[in-house]
């Protein structure tokens, strides 16, 4: 197989894919959620985008002047899906624009002066015409570039500069799988750009395997992003379920007063830090530092790390560590938590990730999670 049927290949099983993918994602238990149906949008766009790719290449319409030329700039809604699946996981749509307002309009406009376009010359098939359709998609192409990595800016803009507005989410999903798309869609950008300026200064010819590595790639995040959303949604609302049931106390850590006295000042900072972890749990907060606590406290972060090492002769992370372990234990073999993923459990629990859960877990009880549920 040449590279172009191999790409060809792909272009169609990635379509069928996003397509299968979008009719279970329509009927399953959280396909009617908003942060779910922009999603499964983003999914079917690069879906259209791939089979109208796979069309086009394999020549189709080419005894069809008006089909042949009329190419739908799906790639215009990449950028405002995602923003809108970001605003409504968030949960600040109220806070934030709604750009489809303008998005839809200006996609609509560019297909009218296609097909506008396209009507003009639709009696004249030649290579001179051919050449100019390619000169406009072009052209095209570039406008979308410019608005998408607008709205790609504005997005990264609202995830960095505004946790206030999604402090909630944040007590739940650190939201690390979406600044690892955010890093890999700005390579992704990268490769649009080196594409279309390689088919500038080919004069608009010969330039269709420049789009290889960007199809590819764009198709691989669209499609990584859609799963993550799956397991982060589904998480999320696990999560929130969990905490609901457990019912923890407000963590007012600074309504705590610290009584010091000389003789015994380091055992009763120790009695008191303890005491409020366990009355409090504060360390279900995965932002839970030494340098946070004893702020909080207004003590020397010193003098607590003092404290804690010589009263429980562990270190900081690992005193914390042994509360949140106690806390997963205690779930784990719950049969009111039966209902609830084991990942669900940790990271309510007060773990940063899956992977530091299950680390920390079998460091401190030797087993694995899923082994200690079992085992009990």
């Amino acid at each position: 197989m040449t590279i172009q049927e191999i790409f060809n290949l792909f272009l169609l099983i990635s379509a069928l894919h996003g397509f299968l993918f979008c009719f279970l994602i329509l009927f399953s238990k959280n396909g009617r959620e908003k942060s779910m149906v922009f999603i499964n949008l983003l999914v079917l766009t690069i879906s259209l985008n791939n089979i109208q790719s796979w069309i086009l290449t394999k020549n189709f319409f080419i005894e069809y002047f008006f089909l042949d030329y009329v190419h739908i700039p799906w790639h215009f809604f990449i950028a405002p899906f995602f923003y809108m699946f970001l605003i409504h996981y968030l949960d600040i749509r109220k806070q934030c624009k709604n750009i489809l307002k303008i998005i839809i309009p200006v996609f609509i406009l560019l297909i009218s002066i296609r097909i506008s376009f396209v009507s003009f010359f639709s009696d004249t098939n030649t290579d001179d015409i051919a050449y100019l359709f390619e000169k406009y998609t072009t052209f095209e192409e570039i406008f979308s570039l410019l608005v998408s990595l607008s709205v790609f800016g504005y997005s990264f803009h609202i995830l960095s500069r505004k946790e206030k507005l999604f402090a909630k989410v944040l007590s739940f999903d650190n939201l690390k799988w979406i600044y690892t798309f955010f890093k890999l869609g700005l390579f992704t950008y990268v490769f649009w750009i080196v594409a279309l300026a390689i088919t500038v200064a080919l004069n608009y010819t010969e330039f269709i395997y420049s789009f290889y590595p960007l199809r590819i790639l764009t198709t691989v995040l669209i499609y990584w992003i859609g799963y993550q959303a799956i397991i982060q949604l589904r998480l999320l609302k696990e999560r929130k379920k969990l905490r609901k049931k457990l019912n923890f106390p407000a963590a007012k850590i600074n309504q705590v007063t610290i009584i010091e006295e000389e003789s015994s000042e380091s055992k009763m900072l120790f009695e008191s830090v303890s005491s409020l972890l366990k009355d409090k749990k504060l360390f279900i907060e995965p932002k839970l530092t030494l340098d946070y606590l004893a702020n909080e406290l207004e003590v020397n972060s010193n003098k607590l790390s003092s404290a804690i090492k010589q009263f429980s002769d562990k270190n900081f992370n690992d005193f914390i560590n042994e509360f949140r372990i106690e806390l997963a234990k205690e779930l784990l073999v719950d049969e009111n938590y039966s209902n609830y993923t084991i990942t669900a459990i940790g990271l309510e629990s007060g773990f940063n990730s899956k992977s530091s859960f299950y680390h920390t877990f079998k460091k401190h009880t030797g087993n694995t999670p899923s082994a200690y549920q079992k085992s009990i």
